[in-house]
């Protein structure tokens, strides 16, 4: 080996079959060699190749690099053949492996306990999956007796309690952003409103031009019709639905699946949602955003890794407090 090569860091996971409870530890540096040893594992023919590869939580598919990095160890994932869609409700409901956990939950502290020892354990071995934790996995961190967390962590309890605070900093952080989004969905949608209400005084002419466009668009309507079709946005139903069911989208979208969607012509965006053109470019200035600040997260993981690096441990105390300080 070259001096001063370095191997590639090697990523805990957990993996099986669509349908399936029988799950198995895998480690691999990237998403190609991730595959691979799932094909190897899973017995999976060469014809169903090449799989795809989802979260086991919520069907997510994961082939974007970065988005793997950055996923925490011993994260579960299922591997569709091709051909094959994500489901709960496949062999045996699909559920069986869910009801294990959710036994396991309710076992543990009267049904919360083992969820927040398994987050503890994660922040544990590296604490910089803070940026990767979803509200809830917050707020239960948050909800746990300090004492109990600082026994779980090996830690004395004002340090613990420094954590927490900084943890709900982050989750008012997100609440706030939302609160914003949400705002400026209403702003746009009242100057809509307006817009329709005092409408744009008509300029002279203007009737005989809208009678002339009108005889063009009723003489090639077909041909209309055809380049509507072909100006639509490729979206999947998991992007379409996630897109108009969820208060901020953006949250639960896939890297490639943002860009997607920010970099899509506006208008063949909002043929595609059936939305409005400020509603739509509200989304795509949220996606850019929301692609901003995963980049940055994950430049931070790598500084804080890199900060870590060679230690059992990370500092607790120093690394809590330059984020209060921030």
């Amino acid at each position: 080996m070259a001096a001063g090569s370095r191997l590639p860091q090697l990523k805990q996971c957990l993996i099986r079959q669509n349908g399936q409870q029988e799950q198995h530890g895998v480690a691999a540096s990237c998403l190609r060699e991730l595959r691979s040893k799932a094909c190897d594992l899973l017995a999976i023919d060469q014809a169903s190749e090449p799989i795809t590869l989802v979260l086991a939580e919520d069907g997510t598919i994961v082939d974007d690099e970065d988005y793997f990095l950055c996923l925490p160890p011993n994260t579960k994932f299922v591997a569709l053949a091709k051909g094959e869609k994500w489901s709960t409700s496949s062999i045996d409901g699909g559920t069986a492996w869910l009801k294990e956990d959710v036994a396991d939950v309710d076992r543990v502290d009267g049904g919360g306990g083992e969820k927040w020892r398994q987050l503890a354990r994660q922040l544990k071995d590296d604490l910089s999956t803070i940026i990767l934790m979803s509200e809830e996995d917050l707020q239960v961190l948050i909800d746990v007796p300090c004492s109990d967390l600082a026994q779980e962590l090996s830690e004395n309890q004002p340090k613990i309690q420094t954590l927490q605070d900084t943890l709900q900093q982050v989750l008012d952080r997100r609440e706030e952003e939302r609160q914003s989004r949400q705002l400026l969905e209403l702003y746009l949608q009242a100057l809509k409103n307006e817009d329709h209400i005092v409408p744009k005084a008509e300029e002279p002419g203007s009737e005989e031009t809208a009678m002339d466009e009108t005889d063009v668009v009723d003489a090639g309507s077909s041909s209309s019709s055809s380049r509507s079709a072909g100006n639509r946005v490729p979206l999947s139903s998991h992007v379409r639905t996630t897109l108009k069911e969820k208060s901020a989208p953006e949250l639960g979208l896939a890297s490639q699946d943002l860009e997607l969607v920010y970099k899509a012509n506006p208008e063949a965006l909002a043929l595609t949602l059936n939305w409005d053109k400020p509603k739509t470019e509200a989304l795509q200035q949220a996606c850019g955003e929301e692609l901003s600040r995963r980049l940055q997260q994950v430049h931070a993981l790598n500084s804080l890794r890199s900060m870590s690096k060679g230690k059992k441990k990370l500092p607790w105390g120093d690394w809590l407090s330059s984020k209060r300080k921030k």
